[in-house]
């Protein structure tokens, strides 16, 4: 093996603090940083590392897990006897189907293309039950196969130029809803190749809104791979807000909604960098934004609304790790105001996780509990109601470990 080459994380004879070392190292964070981040000093982190302080307890584990975005636990425990998602969901049975269409990508198409307002009419449709289902993912897995054939069949047909672009806007979309489903499921590579489909359908497009929301998509797959890709998160959300600005005045509210998801977008990376003032700014900016909307406005595919900007401010408080300020932040939100199921217990999770860092665990429980009644499959792919269930199956106290094991057998994390 070369001598700059980077061990194999996985490889037996690597205790927890070499694996640590390995993944805090590929996600381009430093010691102190990483330190910071857990609340730790840097020589704690050291320490740990270099293996002079014994493996940390479960809860720290998870921690660090959480900061260093580990998609399985055994990745960093080394214990391969029973592995243990976090970040990273199940596959989902319709998993397969949506593969499927997306990888065939035919050439030669054996029938007519669907109308452009057909297509327009089934996606419209998509969404609204994306929105109201609590198993969204079935219900869309069961949508998409079908549409990524007929979207890639309409732009192939098209001869007009006009026809064309109208065709490519639709097939940007149809990709985004598909980032959507994809999302937090074992298979990333195919994850990143639907956003690059989808932004170059959109620049094909030259439709500033699918561009838009391409660019949004893609900021986050760039931020959640880690702090080394926040640079390129930032970078995708200023060029598509510069992109977008001179078509703010003309664009009624579906390119008004998409650049104020793109300026939270900001603050929520720069949260997670934990500079806070630029994150509450760039928050600001996006409340503005969302009261230039009409009052009912609610956008199909970001959420951005005046009515999420409460939840968005909940996530905030707790990327920066203010305890205190997520619970009052909880407090101050319209939660019930929130019409998407999937999107309500993605709130709910970011609640939990806010009365987890004020040390209200009971409350965060019975908040992940609401989480799952509002949709199911939101709360089973997300790794951060995921590590809350995990820890709290640990707790002294006895009522807290009871509730946690059940939702734990509820999420598919313990067998009943």
């Amino acid at each position: 093996m070369p001598s700059d080459a980077t061990p194999d994380p996985y490889a037996d004879p690597l205790v927890f603090g070499q694996r640590m070392q390995i993944l805090r190292q590929k996600r381009g964070l430093t010691r102190p940083v990483l330190a910071g981040l857990l609340g730790r000093s840097q020589s704690w982190v050291k320490q740990v590392e270099g293996g002079r302080i014994q493996t940390p307890k479960l809860a720290t584990i998870l921690r660090i897990a959480e900061v260093l975005r580990v998609r399985d636990l055994s990745d960093l425990t080394g214990d391969q006897t029973a592995p243990v998602d976090l970040f990273i969901g199940p596959g989902h049975s319709r998993l397969p189907a949506v593969r499927n269409a997306i990888n065939a990508f035919p050439v030669v198409g054996d029938r007519e293309a669907p109308p452009p307002e057909h297509l327009r009419a089934r996606l419209d449709r998509a969404w609204v039950a994306r929105h109201r289902a609590p198993n969204h993912r079935e219900v869309i897995g069961s949508l998409l196969p079908d549409l990524i054939r007929d979207a890639q069949l309409a732009v192939r047909q098209a001869d007009a130029a006009a026809d064309r672009r109208a065709a490519q806007a639709i097939l940007s979309e149809v990709y985004s809803l598909s980032q959507f489903f994809l999302a937090y499921q074992p298979d990333s590579a195919l994850l990143w190749r639907v956003a690059e489909r989808g932004m170059v359908a959109a620049q094909e497009s030259e439709d500033p809104r699918a561009i838009g929301l391409a660019a949004w998509l893609a900021a986050q797959a760039h931020r959640d791979s880690g702090p080394a890709h926040f640079d390129a998160a930032d970078a995708v959300t200023r060029e598509a807000l510069r992109y977008l600005a001179p078509h703010l005045p003309d664009g009624g509210d579906g390119v008004q909604a998409i650049a104020g998801a793109l300026q939270f977008e900001a603050g929520y990376t720069a949260a997670r960098r934990g500079t806070s003032g630029e994150a509450w700014g760039l928050w600001d900016r996006a409340q503005r934004a969302a009261k230039r909307l009409a009052p009912g406005y609610y956008d199909p595919v970001t959420s951005f609304s005046r009515a999420i900007m409460g939840a968005h401010a909940v996530t905030v408080a707790v990327e920066l790790g203010a305890g205190g300020e997520s619970v009052r932040q909880v407090a101050a939100s319209d939660a019930p105001a929130i019409p998407s199921r999937p999107r309500l217990a993605r709130h709910r999770i970011e609640e939990a996780r806010a009365y987890q860092l004020d040390g209200q665990a009971q409350t965060a429980l019975a908040t992940l509990e609401r989480a799952h009644a509002a949709a199911p499959e939101t709360i089973k792919y997300n790794g951060y109601a995921r590590r809350i269930v995990l820890e709290e199956t640990e707790a002294r106290s006895p009522a807290r470990r009871q509730a946690a094991a059940g939702l734990a057998v509820k999420l598919g994390i313990l067998s009943a």
